[in-house]
């Protein structure tokens, strides 16, 4: 008996959940063992983060990421999802300098990287590229608050929306980029790093959801970096990220355990050891059709 496909989570399946009791669950992704992970836990938004580039990276910030290698991580991603819909994020100066630059990166990201919608930082300014891109039906998620490739702008990733005025990071000005990204024809937005006051009235304010992160629990769903929730950064631990296991400690004995194993010759064991005759079992059908 074949089992029943889940339904594919679209950007007007996100959009029908405002004003809703049901949340929106998002979480990172980067490679397609932890997307597969991710997505048979059910989560709704797989966003491929140019979070890659101090996560998977190491590097200090996401400027240096490239558009290359963020159609490569999208592949891969989407490679391993059945149910989540895959975000691909447009990474630094891939969209800034022109609309026609803009549409170029957001068309790479669906026909390279097959994801299913992409995201983009900035409010106001980019306004008109967020209309072209959604002119040519390419599904936008919106990027307002503490937007991490204006890093040298903010000096470093700090809290937006606190002081008044109309100026880049005030509240005021915060307010005004999350309205003029849904008038531009977003169907999401991200919230980061902003008063969850502030976020709270944003969210009441659009009739389009907030995904937020470090901005309280008035939005209409959250999303964390994987890693960051499994406990595999030790060393990095904000106020909004709340630890749902310590894997990366796990993972380091579990490491040392077989380092010990292999020193004593205790593995391989029999059990794992190939005789002359038997068969290697490969990978399932269904994995290595995605492998390829």
């Amino acid at each position: 008996m074949a089992l029943k496909q889940p339904s594919r989570i679209t950007a007007p399946t996100l959009r029908s959940r405002k004003g809703t009791s049901t949340k929106i669950s998002a979480l990172t992704a980067y490679d397609f063992t932890m997307a597969r992970l991710i997505d048979a836990a059910g989560i709704d938004v797989i966003l491929v983060g140019d979070s890659l580039g101090t996560v998977i990276q190491g590097n200090s910030t996401t400027i240096p990421v490239t558009m290359d290698e963020m159609v490569y991580h999208c592949r891969c991603v989407s490679r391993g999802v059945e149910r989540a819909l895959v975000v691909g994020d447009l990474p630094f100066m891939s969209y800034q300098s022109s609309v026609e630059r803009a549409l170029e990166s957001a068309g790479r990201l669906l026909k390279e990287g097959n994801v299913g919608a992409i995201k983009l930082e900035g409010g106001v300014h980019m306004a008109a590229t967020i209309q072209a891109i959604v002119s040519v039906d390419i599904p936008v998620m919106g990027h307002v608050g503490l937007t991490p490739q204006s890093y040298h702008r903010m000096g470093g990733n700090k809290m937006q929306g606190k002081g008044s005025g109309d100026f880049a990071g005030s509240r005021d000005r915060v307010l005004q980029d999350a309205l003029a990204v849904e008038e531009a024809g977003a169907f999401a937005l991200v919230i980061e790093g902003v008063p969850a006051e502030l976020a709270k009235q944003i969210t009441d304010s659009l009739s389009i959801p907030t995904i937020g992160i470090g901005s309280g629990v008035g939005c209409d769903g959250q999303i964390l970096v994987a890693q960051d929730m499994f406990g595999m950064i030790p060393d990095f631990s904000p106020r909004f990220v709340k630890r749902y296991g310590e894997f990366g400690a796990a993972m380091v004995e579990a490491v040392r355990a077989y380092k010990h194993e292999v020193e004593s010759g205790t593995f391989p064991a029999a059990e794992h050891s190939v005789s002359e005759g038997q068969a290697v079992k490969s990978f399932p059908i269904g994995v290595r059709a995605r492998r390829k």
